[in-house]
């Protein structure tokens, strides 16, 4: 039940226990306080009733003229005893009662203080005693008198009012919580409310911050930089769409247009010529298709194999396989990393052939060990790229007018793939400053230092 309650409710409803416990532990620290103070201001009432009638014994009876007890409206237990033990005189409630007690002081001042417990009053077992020695005739006699005896609780209905006291003082403090927490998650309500109206149509719209620099206007900003990062999800999905709809529907166009003007002349067609254009065609169309099914694949976080990749062996293997222009490579031994192999020679072959399309006269390759990491590298000796377009060549779809010119059967999700396979790795692609050209640089963990 209690998880059902509201984050108010709850922290309200913490506030008013703590307080309630706190209460009730200064009650049961104060009590031994006020059980102390009330048990001497009873010990004091007894005393002046039992000096009151010892003054009396004293005074009248050496002379045979003993008064009668008058006990006070608090104490009303009163005993004289003479010297043989036997009670001379005695309060109403106690007539016909042995002594209470049969103490008697060692004291110079001839007083005894004590808590006697009798079974001679059922409805009162203990009492708050003190007694006086009285010198009468050469003997000594003892006036007692008796008084309530004050529990450690001090009584039934202190109790009760202390627990009393600790709810209603609880009270204010459950108040006080719910009102500081209503205006304190003010600002909750308003992110909450701003968020429910803020569509997939409208991610321009931000939660209102906090008027305080607190944890709400942390979370405030927090929610406003995930809308941030949202907008900039949406808007480069809604590119993807664009592009890819566009890209995907050039190659179907091309086929429909050849076959429509072979069907339309069919006679005077070439259909081997037609039949290998549309198969171009249908070429480029499985290409963009894999390589979709690639991007999705590695942002879904489809897990590749994990073994130790020797990177020089691979760029090594890549390099050498036939192209238009020689491939140059500088390869250190030893630099091993952790990864898929096959994501690897995908990333790599994506870099060769880009390199390739733009190199004028030869590509290089460089792999080498530095500062905890493997490097890659891969270099084309072509016009390079301009420092403002080198992040969005990573962008899906994205070709250059220069990639455009050279190469017009291109995807555009090569860069693309070669950097998720690198992310997917705890891996960077970058293009980084060259004298000529563009240089792709990659930057892995070493096997030692990878972290699956």
């Amino acid at each position: 039940m209690f998880t059902s309650w509201s984050v108010r409710s709850r922290i309200t409803a913490v506030a008013a226990g703590n307080a309630l416990v706190l209460n009730l532990l200064v009650a049961v620290l104060v009590t031994p306080l006020v059980h102390v103070v009330l048990r001497d201001y009873m010990t004091d009432l007894v005393g002046q009733a039992a000096r009151r009638v010892a003054f009396n014994v004293e005074r009248y009876a050496p002379v045979g003229e003993l008064k009668a007890v008058t006990p006070t409206e608090r104490i009303d237990l009163i005993q004289v005893v003479d010297n043989e033990g036997k009670v001379r005189q005695a309060s109403r409630k106690l007539y016909g009662l042995t002594p209470l007690t049969t103490l008697k002081p060692t004291e110079d001042d001839g007083r005894v203080q004590t808590t006697t417990c009798t079974a001679l009053l059922p409805d009162r077992p203990c009492l708050s005693t003190v007694g006086f020695r009285v010198s009468v005739n050469g003997t000594y006699w003892m006036t007692y008198a008796f008084g309530p005896d004050i529990p450690w609780y001090i009584s039934p209905l202190y109790a009760v009012g202390v627990l009393a006291g600790a709810l209603m003082l609880t009270v204010p403090s459950a108040v006080v919580a719910w009102a500081a927490l209503g205006r304190a998650l003010r600002p909750v309500a308003g992110i909450r409310t701003e968020l429910a109206e803020i569509t997939a149509t409208d991610l321009g719209r931000r939660v209102p911050r906090s008027a305080h620099r607190d944890e709400l206007d942390e979370l405030a900003m927090t929610v406003n930089d995930t809308l941030d990062r949202l907008e900039d999800a949406v808007e480069q999905q809604r590119r993807f769409a664009s592009d890819a709809s566009h890209d995907l529907r050039s190659p179907i166009t091309a086929m429909r247009a050849q076959i429509e003007e072979a069907l339309l002349y069919p006679d005077s067609a070439d259909w081997p010529s037609t039949g290998r254009e549309v198969l171009g065609s249908l070429d480029r169309l499985q290409n963009i298709v894999t390589d979709l099914l690639t991007l999705a694949r590695l942002e879904a976080g489809a897990p590749g194999r994990r073994e130790p990749v020797d990177l020089g062996e691979l760029a090594a293997a890549e390099s050498d396989r036939p192209r238009s222009k020689p491939v140059l490579t500088w390869l250190a031994p030893g630099v091993r990393v952790m990864g898929d192999r096959l994501r690897l020679a995908r990333l790599l072959t994506n870099l060769l052939d880009n390199a390739e399309r733009h190199a004028e006269e030869a590509v290089t390759v460089r792999v080498r060990a530095e500062g905890g990491q493997a490097v890659l590298e891969v270099q084309d000796d072509g016009e390079g790229i301009a420092p403002e377009q080198r992040e969005v060549v990573f962008r899906r779809f994205t070709r250059l007018d220069a990639s455009r010119n050279r190469d017009a059967g291109g995807t555009g999700l090569g860069l693309p793939i070669a950097r998720e396979i690198a992310d997917s790795h705890q891996g960077t692609l970058k293009i980084e400053d060259s004298d000529r050209g563009a240089r792709f640089v990659v930057r892995l963990p070493l096997a030692d230092d990878y972290r699956g």
